[in-house]
């Protein structure tokens, strides 16, 4: 790793808390929850603090985005806090370990193993994330289908990035090629492993009997094809997929447009409700 692309993610690291800026406006329904409980749950990589909120006998295991280089599951408080509110079950938002401090496979294997924990302690179990959080969930589905581990109920891939062998499109997108190189060198940093199902989903040669996928995608986001080629072939394996596509915004899609974010909440929730009834 060159030294400047570890000052670079060091900088990602430690400053998440004051730079991450967004989903304040998306507080629909959740606010009056208590500050979520903080368990630490056992991997093979160490015990992972887990925020806890809410109660119910069915569970979300949540893993919130960052590109893998932001270690800052509070980012993502709002969403926790929405479908804990209006979907009954208890999610689970894992503070999983991220660059420069480790490397693939380490988050992806934490966010399984705490998946698995809370599956093997609760009800119907959920699994989703944004972003690189919704590559992570993908990841999970993947690894409990192998491993015979857990069978979620549902995926819910979030503007995901599902391909770490390839370059992002140069262009005005948040995610760009320079960041996508940042990532790959700092948390992907053996070539041929990049290839691999549980780093790059939409690599997997077999998608075959994984869960039912929600597929969240955006009109301008530069991992838009990700999305949009994942459930394709999700379907193509006899996999149900729900692919909501919001045209026009960029990879922060819910928040461009706050009344048309409500509204595609809602539709998760209600998806993820219905995924996690008895």
């Amino acid at each position: 790793m060159r030294i400047t692309d570890r000052l670079q993610a060091m900088a990602m690291h430690a400053t998440a808390r004051w730079t991450v800026r967004y989903g304040e406006q998306l507080r629909f329904a959740g606010s009056e929850l208590p500050a979520p409980t903080v368990v630490r749950v056992p991997t093979r990589h160490g015990h992972v603090p887990v925020h806890v909120y809410g109660h119910g006998a069915t569970a979300h295991v949540h893993l919130h985005g960052g590109a893998w280089l932001m270690r800052f599951p509070q980012m993502d408080d709002w969403w926790c806090r929405y479908l804990a509110a209006t979907t009954g079950a208890v999610v689970h938002n894992v503070d999983f370990r991220t660059g420069p401090y480790v490397a693939y496979p380490v988050a992806q294997e934490q966010a399984h193993d705490v998946a698995a924990w809370v599956a093997q302690r609760s009800g119907r179990t959920s699994v989703g994330g944004f972003s690189s959080g919704g590559g992570m969930a993908a990841a999970v589905a993947l690894m409990a289908r192998d491993r015979g581990s857990f069978a979620p109920a549902l995926q819910v891939l979030g503007i995901p990035a599902l391909d770490m062998a390839s370059e992002v499109p140069a262009g005005a997108g948040m995610i760009s090629p320079s960041l996508r190189g940042l990532v790959r060198r700092v948390y992907f940093p053996d070539v041929e492993r990049r290839r691999e199902p549980y780093a790059s989903p939409l690599l997997a040669p077999d998608l075959t009997g994984l869960p039912p996928a929600l597929v969240l995608t955006a009109g301008r986001d530069t991992l838009r094809p990700d999305g949009v080629r994942y459930a394709q072939r999700l379907r193509e394996a006899g996999v149900e997929v729900w692919h909501h596509d919001t045209p026009g915004v960029d990879h922060y899609f819910l928040t461009e447009d706050p009344v048309r974010a409500r509204d595609t909440m809602a539709q998760v929730a209600d998806r993820v409700r219905a995924a996690l009834a008895p």
